[in-house]
């Protein structure tokens, strides 16, 4: 039995900070990767170019970088609003937490836009037109036509992006956040037992990407109930 020298409920808390962080950011990546594509997709020029210059920059840029400039560079920013508008002249720190989400979510928003905007152009533009033939709006044809169908095509990509994003939280640990790569950084410096507990590390990520993988292959099976029962 692999002996945690009593920091086993510091890794499952460090866990559990991981999990909140992988969900939260992938809240905000899929408002973002739908944003972004629905920009790319669009019939005005400035617009497009929005869309398609946010997911160049960041996939062309380290994730750990983008990292480090949304924890300092929120910091900068809205302490400059709040001088500016308010004359306030105090320190205001973005937490690790809330910079870590938007980071991670802004990185997996710009991988998740290209993913929805193949996903929307495969579906045939005769849907829309028959949407609009029964009286459907734009907003009702896109919630009840086009999105489903986008979830089900863009699913298995999201679901690698998923996987990627919460190895991806160990990166946090770099501006403070005691999710799981920095509490057990610090059980190593304090045991100088760095193989067993690295290695108990590296079996939680992998039990909660193999959680998350069967979740997904759910999900997927899910989503492809009707067009299974339609084709058959």
């Amino acid at each position: 039995m692999i002996d945690l020298q009593g920091f086993g409920a510091l890794l499952f808390a460090g866990t559990q900070v991981t999990l909140q962080l992988a969900l939260a950011a992938l809240v905000v990546g899929l408002i973002l990767g739908l944003l972004g594509a629905t920009a790319k997709l669009s019939e005005h020029a400035p617009v497009r170019l929005l869309g398609n210059g946010y997911s160049t920059l960041v996939r062309g840029l380290p994730e750990f970088l983008v990292v480090l400039t949304f924890y300092f560079g929120a910091t900068d920013i809205l302490m400059a609003v709040a001088s500016t508008l308010f004359g306030y002249d105090g320190y205001i720190e973005v937490s690790a937490f809330a910079a870590g989400t938007t980071a991670l979510g802004f990185i997996f928003g710009a991988y998740a836009s290209e993913l929805f905007r193949g996903a929307i152009i495969s579906i045939p533009g005769g849907q829309a037109e028959a949407a609009r033939a029964l009286g459907m709006t734009k907003r009702q044809t896109f919630f009840r036509i086009t999105l489903p169908q986008v979830w089900r095509i863009a699913l298995p990509g999201l679901g690698n992006l998923f996987m990627i994003l919460m190895k991806d939280t160990a990166l946090i640990s770099v501006v403070g956040l005691e999710e799981l790569m920095r509490v057990t950084a610090f059980a190593v410096g304090r045991t100088k037992e760095p193989f067993t507990l690295y290695l108990t590390a590296a079996v939680i990520y992998l039990l909660l990407t193999s959680i998350a993988s069967l979740g997904l292959r759910y999900l997927e099976k899910r989503a492809a109930l009707g067009v299974r029962e339609a084709l058959s």
